[in-house]
């Protein structure tokens, strides 16, 4: 079994792109920042690890947690 990784959506030259944690290489590239944020939610959720969405300028603007997480968020959103 593959150990699970963060999955993180950023920006890659001129699209948005999915990375998992650790990784230089993307895992997949979209032009459009909300399909990134859905393929990389399907993949975290898929190996029970967390979501960071990056904005722009590289700064985290939101995470969600899919695996088992000690300290869930208070958070309804999802």
């Amino acid at each position: 079994m593959s150990k699970s990784r963060n999955q993180h959506v950023v920006r890659h030259n001129d699209s948005w792109a999915v990375r998992a944690e650790g990784s230089q290489k993307v895992s997949k590239e979209f032009d459009i920042k909300a399909d990134a944020v859905n393929w990389g939610r399907k993949v975290a959720q898929n190996q029970q690890s967390e979501l960071f969405i990056h904005g722009k300028n590289g700064q985290i603007q939101d995470r969600d947690s899919y695996g088992n997480d000690p300290c869930p968020p208070k958070d309804k959103k999802h």
